[in-house]
């Protein structure tokens, strides 16, 4: 089997698992007010579609730099370990009922996309380049949890 595919099926199936672990479409999540500025909501999908394609790329570009090698499969952890704190912020916060969790899982993302991208940039600048939309979108998605907390923290949904 190619490695682009096995990589992409785990991609995609940890961002459907994430919706899958989600109940009732994360109702508690829904009905918490939003801040003004986010306008561009039915987009996010979208914008998470192609984030995650562009982290299988980079995956699968490292993938082939050496195939099969020890520091390739750590490296591919990193990868797992990055998607895994991505797919688990919608459940984990409306599990948990706290969005303080979903900003802690952010940063961690961060974190681990940081050190995945330093890792990768002398295996391949174009698999670092292809990490590029997930840091421009991570500060978004960290502003909206934190906008979140604060316009939610009357309900107690922040703490």
């Amino acid at each position: 089997m190619k490695s682009w595919l096995i990589i992409s099926f785990v991609a995609f199936g940890m961002a459907f698992g994430s919706l899958i672990l989600t109940p009732n479409k994360a109702k508690w999540l829904l009905q918490l007010s939003r801040p003004k500025w986010l306008i561009f909501k039915p987009a996010i999908p979208i914008i998470w579609t192609i984030i995650i394609s562009f982290c299988a790329a980079s995956a699968n570009i490292v993938w082939q730099k050496n195939p099969g090698m020890l520091t390739t499969w750590l490296l591919m952890c990193l990868y797992l370990i990055m998607g895994t704190l991505v797919a688990a912020y919608v459940p984990a916060t409306h599990k948990l009922k706290n969005l303080r969790v979903g900003a802690k899982i952010g940063l961690a993302c961060v974190i681990f996309g940081l050190i995945l991208l330093l890792s990768i940039l002398p295996i391949s600048r174009i698999a670092a380049l292809l990490l590029i939309p997930f840091f421009i979108w991570n500060p978004i998605g960290t502003e909206y949890t934190e906008d979140l907390i604060h316009l939610d923290l009357d309900n107690k949904t922040g703490e």
